[in-house]
């Protein structure tokens, strides 16, 4: 293997203990080996460099010629050794695994879309057909447009630290898809009919919250929408995506800074039992002017729903973290949902 480059060597005078050390190469067999022997050659020929300095000046250029011929070529035949071992260990390993061709093969398993997955799907289907669009934003959002042009005051509860994700430059993770109504209504003019899915951030940890979240924003308007559209939109949203059309609903008043009047709406389970699902309400008109639109010519309504709960809801799921921890025999009963 290395017969060709003793042979150049030849040429290059040396002292015994090099070429010894040399002549080691070609019965080294280990990566190991190698790198302890070539610690040796380059030390070896570093420790003979050193003795240049003692040479006349005049001898100096030749000796540095010979050794920078000697470190040239054990270089080449250190780099030689190590692809020979390496290959020699390729043939070995190749050598000893078998396979066996009679064995059953192990097929192929299809995946299956997780259950927040398929929920958004639905929920897009469904409001595609009622001719909405889809929009998406950044999740890095501005005070600005998460809580100032929602008209939240500075006072509010949802701005302070253990609410909020605060960024070192002072921006937030979005706490709601809301800042994407006047991101996406003040490029355009009415009508507009939008939604807007996405991730949201809040500081909360528990087996019904997670500090990360989905959410989907809904925004109509028009001129002369008013709160009997909302409703009427809700009702038939809510049962469409429930597969129920005798789904019992309820409004009730509340309060948001961004829209009024105000209202949350409940669904009644199987078991007779009130769950809270939605928020919703007319525009704040304060909100349609940051939105560039006149209140007192347009007016419309928003309305904002968790895709974790509504998932949870519709396929029974008891605790929010079994979406997130990525167990296949939990994803795998959503198979036939595809």
């Amino acid at each position: 293997m290395l017969a060709s480059f003793f042979i150049l060597l030849e040429a290059i005078p040396m002292d015994t203990l090099l070429q010894d050390l040399l002549n080691q190469l070609s019965n080294t067999n280990k990566i190991h080996d190698l790198d302890q022997l070539k610690s040796k050659i380059l030390g070896h020929i570093s420790s003979q460099m050193k003795g240049m300095k003692d040479l006349p000046i005049e001898s100096r250029k030749e000796f540095g010629a010979k050794i920078n011929q000697q470190k040239n070529y054990a270089e080449d035949l250190i780099l030689k050794q190590r692809e020979y071992i390496l290959k020699q260990e390729q043939q070995r390993k190749l050598a000893s695994e078998t396979i066996d061709v009679t064995l059953s093969p192990r097929g192929n398993n299809l995946g299956t879309l997780h259950p927040i997955s398929l929920s958004l799907n639905r929920m897009q289907d469904i409001f595609g057909q009622l001719g909405f669009d889809v929009a998406d934003g950044p999740e890095i959002e501005t005070d600005y447009y998460n809580f100032k042009a929602l008209n939240i005051p500075d006072n509010h509860p949802a701005r302070a630290m253990q609410d909020t994700f605060y960024t070192s430059s002072n921006n937030v993770l979005r706490t709601h898809t809301s800042p994407m109504q006047v991101r996406y209504a003040e490029k355009r003019k009415p009508p507009i009919k939008v939604i807007v899915p996405g991730r949201v951030y809040r500081v909360d940890m528990d087996a019904t919250h997670s500090p990360m979240f989905h959410q989907m924003e809904g925004l109509w308007i028009e001129k002369g929408i008013s709160f009997a559209n909302l409703k009427g939109l809700v009702i038939e949203f809510l049962r469409k995506f429930f597969d129920d059309e005798s789904l019992e609903l309820r409004f009730r008043a509340s309060f948001f800074s961004f829209t009024e009047p105000s209202a949350e709406v409940d669904i009644k389970s199987k078991s007779g039992k009130w769950l809270e699902v939605m928020g919703c309400g007319m525009v704040h008109p304060s909100v349609l002017r940051y939105m560039n639109i006149d209140p007192n010519e347009y007016s419309g309504f928003a309305f904002g729903m968790g895709i974790d709960r509504f998932t949870m809801i519709r396929y029974g799921i008891n605790d929010l973290r079994l979406m997130f921890e990525n167990d296949l025999d939990f994803l795998n009963q959503f198979r036939g949902e595809m």
